[in-house]
């Protein structure tokens, strides 16, 4: 049983960063530059965690593990409240097959290109290829719990990789306007491609309100589908790290039942049978535990440590960005 003693320290300073976050971008216009919570509590973090490196290993260290593991898990299905099968419907088939293509084709060539050709390590390419494919810096975390028992460093590789889907969905920001005014809207939905390629979800809102119209409802829409991708991913990627760390078939399969109660709460969701009250408060709490995960996340980003990473990492992130666009715009035409 952990002492609560032992972890307020941490999970007060997790708390008061997280605070903070929601609080500017509530208050300010920041979010309309796709900046969210998420990535606001862990530039916080790092600044915080950098100027003074003791704060991660003194009193704070329970409560700060205590933000990564059970405060992340519980914010990600919380996180289910804002997906509903009444989205996925109004994209149709097409857009769900682009979503499941481009989950399936980022996370293939992630795979590849980092291995094979950068001869990077598991842990890292896992979770930047899970950040580019899927939902950003809350897939990495959502991918760190089922890394962190065979890797003691999978929470530092964890602040690379995120490092990584900051910096090039940022970049998506300023490109897919210019590539929306070059196009133009003939080619194919240009709201679907935007969700189903740009990492954050505050990043497509942003990239969608640019360009408005039908294209920002359909960005969204999409992106909320990759995002209830992460499950199967969870649940296929922990039969694939049994597989590949030598286990007989007679291992329990490591589920990850937060992953699962995140479906179940966007079911709950789709029914429509609890107040609205209530269900902006859910998402209320699993943002605010997810801001605060990223917070302990942030405060153990250190500069040492990603100079040490080298640059494959950033290279890793700029091919799998421009896969994205390139890959995924030609995926988006063939669908059309």
């Amino acid at each position: 049983m952990r002492d609560p003693l032992r972890m307020w320290p941490g999970l007060a300073l997790v708390s008061l960063i997280a605070a903070t976050s929601y609080g500017l971008i509530r208050m300010t216009g920041i979010g309309s530059y796709g900046v969210s919570a998420l990535t606001l509590a862990i530039l916080i973090g790092a600044v915080l965690g950098n100027l003074k490196p003791a704060i991660a290993g003194g009193r704070c260290q329970p409560g700060l593990a205590f933000a990564q593991k059970r405060l992340l898990r519980a914010g990600v299905a919380l996180y289910g409240f804002n997906l509903s099968v009444q989205q996925i419907a109004q994209v149709g088939s097409a857009g769900i097959a682009i979503d499941v293509a481009m989950v399936a084709l980022t996370l293939a060539v992630g795979w590849w290109f980092g291995r094979h050709v950068l001869g990077m390590d598991r842990e890292t390419v896992l979770l930047a290829s899970a950040g580019s494919a899927i939902c950003g810096a809350a897939a990495v975390m959502a991918t760190l719990p089922m890394l962190q028992a065979r890797d003691p460093r999978a929470a530092e590789k964890s602040s690379v990789a995120v490092a990584t889907v900051v910096l090039f969905g940022t970049l998506a920001m300023l490109l897919y306007p210019l590539i929306y005014a070059w196009l133009g809207a003939g080619h194919f939905d240009f709201g679907i491609f935007v969700g189903s390629t740009v990492h954050e979800v505050a990043q497509v809102v942003a990239i969608g309100s640019t360009i408005g119209g039908e294209v920002a409802g359909n960005a969204v829409i999409a992106k909320m589908i990759r995002v209830m991708l992460l499950v199967p991913f969870l649940l296929l990627l922990g039969l694939s790290l049994r597989r590949a760390d030598g286990q007989g078939s007679s291992a329990p399969l490591p589920i990850p039942w937060f992953a699962l109660v995140f479906l179940a709460m966007a079911g709950v969701n789709s029914l429509q049978i609890l107040p609205p009250a209530l269900v902006d408060a859910l998402r209320l709490i699993g943002m605010l535990l997810l801001t605060a995960a990223m917070a302990s996340l942030g405060i153990d980003t250190r500069l040492s440590r990603m100079r040490q990473a080298g640059p494959r990492p950033l290279i890793l992130g700029a091919g799998l960005f421009i896969h994205l666009i390139v890959i995924g715009g030609l995926v988006n035409w063939l669908a059309a």
